[in-house]
């Protein structure tokens, strides 16, 4: 019999949550720990959809990398606009929710982003142990590149700016991580793939003469879900490991 306990402290060691930053809320967030479960659905975030497909295929945990329970919640009922928590409590449905720890843990969201864009792993990037910096086995024209990273990423469009570089030297950090453009610049690398980049951060990048692409949050972030679940397969081989087939980027370019 395996429990969402059993599965909670396997992620616990893949993930610790004393890695989490400070603003984060990491963890088991609902549920009952010692509940029996035979099917677990992986997402990178729980959303309405995600819950209706939980409950359509049986799951009784959901496993995502974004906290359902972020902010502050002020009442958990079927009046307000958010009635995620309310209604796995009604399902009976658990929520684990591995964030920044899975950001900064080895084989965690960024390990898997920068391998998959064909870089090695070499250093992290910034202070906090997020982000990751590797080389490419062959240098790429930016062209060649972005067609590359649209590619393997599955995004629905790229932002870039061109500093007129080749690509050799890669940072990468899946989810919003412009903020550590300047990182990535002092450790030499003359590309920074991330998300969710704002219009003075790429006019930093052009100060630096770095290429900067925000690849989306989404595309970035969720190759690490298919890796979560190859890993619990192998630690729970009798459980049913499920990927969220109704989650996808939201995000079109028209």
């Amino acid at each position: 019999m395996n429990t969402i306990s059993d599965v909670y402290n396997v992620l616990c060691r893949l993930a610790p949550l004393d890695l989490q930053m400070d603003f984060d809320n990491s963890g088991f967030l609902v549920g009952h720990l010692k509940r029996e479960i035979h099917r677990v659905l992986l997402t990178l975030d729980i959303t309405d959809e995600v819950i209706e497909e939980a409950e359509a295929l049986g799951a009784e945990l959901i496993v995502s990398h974004h906290p359902l329970i972020f902010h502050k919640l002020n009442a958990i009922t079927d009046a307000v606009p958010d009635s995620r928590v309310l209604h796995l409590i009604e399902k009976g449905i658990g929520a684990v929710c591995m964030h920044t720890n899975l950001d900064i843990a080895e084989g965690g969201v960024n390990d898997v982003l920068i391998r998959l864009l064909g870089a090695s792993c070499e250093a992290v990037l910034d202070a906090d142990g997020c982000g990751r910096i590797g080389v490419l086995q062959k240098e790429m024209s930016l062209t060649d590149f972005l067609a590359h990273c649209k590619t393997v990423l599955k995004a629905n469009g790229l932002r870039y700016y061109d500093a007129g570089r080749p690509v050799k030297h890669l940072a990468v950090m899946g989810g919003a991580g412009a903020d550590s453009l300047v990182d990535a610049w002092k450790k030499g690398c003359d590309t920074y793939v991330t998300a969710d980049i704002k219009y003075h951060q790429f006019q930093d990048a052009a100060c630096l003469g770095v290429n900067l692409i925000d690849a989306d949050h989404f595309s970035t972030e969720n190759p690490v879900i298919p890796v979560l679940a190859d890993y619990l397969r192998g630690e729970f081989p009798d459980l049913d490991i499920m990927v969220s087939h109704r989650h996808h980027a939201i995000i079109s370019f028209f």
